[in-house]
């Protein structure tokens, strides 16, 4: 961020800097503009030779290096242990640190990967997040979810799916979460909607992987994964989902079983 936020500001430094090459002094410029002399002279120097200037900008007050940044030493000797024997960063924050460095491992897991010489495994998962479409009609944007309620021993599965257009929402109850639970839902849920889904969204959970992508894209639906740590690309389902728990699920005795706790929901959101 710049050190000081006025848009008349770099036009002012070319207004001084102007009076200056106008046979002003600097002294009597800071005065009239009520600056630093200092603070004029600095503005020369920034000042561009060609006439046709009209402001100075702003220069950004970003420090040009952190206060407790690594000495290019500790780096040159992390990067010569690396090359020496090749071995991992908390081998090399062990030896560094019987030799007399005083480091951090993390600062040596940054400075390796700041340099290029870390390796990512080969079954590493790199997630492409394809552009979020614009729920401009319905179907366009779907989202999909699931909450996990009750205790582990006897839990229950509730899977929500909310068009962000609409508004539209749908809710089932399961016994468990798997890939075929999950598209059977979004199939029940296309049977009684009266628009067609073009694009689903859901988190990363396993009920929403790769079999669940493929079977999506069979039925000419696009599925997209929200980004990781990320919740608030499902703000619409999140919210629902709040909704859902205080006022819906805390009414529904915990003895119903999952036939009567649909059709509760299904009361409960019609009403």
């Amino acid at each position: 961020m710049a050190y000081s936020t006025n848009p008349h500001l770099p036009r002012v430094r070319m207004e001084a800097v102007k009076l200056v090459r106008s046979r002003w002094s600097t002294r009597k410029v800071a005065r009239h503009m009520g600056y630093t002399h200092s603070a004029i002279v600095k503005w020369m120097k920034r000042a561009s030779d060609g006439r046709q200037a009209r402001v100075i900008p702003t220069a950004s007050s970003r420090p040009h290096h952190h206060p407790n940044e690594l000495s290019h030493e500790c780096v040159d000797a992390i990067i010569a242990y690396r090359r020496e024997r090749n071995q991992c960063a908390e081998i090399i924050h062990h030896r560094m640190t019987r030799d007399g460095y005083e480091l951090s491992l993390s600062s040596i897991k940054r400075t390796l990967k700041r340099e290029g010489l870390t390796r990512y495994s080969r079954w590493k998962k790199w997630h492409q997040y394809p552009v979020r479409p614009i729920p401009e009609t319905p179907g366009i944007l779907v989202e999909v979810d699931t909450i996990h309620d009750g205790p582990h021993e006897k839990r229950l599965y509730i899977y929500t799916l909310l068009d962000v257009c609409s508004r539209w929402a749908y809710v089932r109850v399961s016994e468990r979460i798997t890939t075929h639970h999950s598209l059977c839902f979004v199939q029940s849920a296309q049977r009684r909607a009266s628009f067609r889904f073009t694009t689903i969204q859901s988190d990363h959970g396993s009920e929403f992987s790769k079999w669940f992508t493929k079977r999506i894209v069979e039925h000419d639906m696009a599925h997209r994964h929200s980004r990781v740590r990320t919740p608030n690309d499902n703000a619409h389902l999140e919210r629902f989902n709040r909704t859902i728990q205080d006022e819906c699920i805390a009414r529904i005795p915990q003895l119903f079983l999952v036939s009567e706790r649909n059709q509760s929901l299904s009361s409960l959101l019609q009403s």
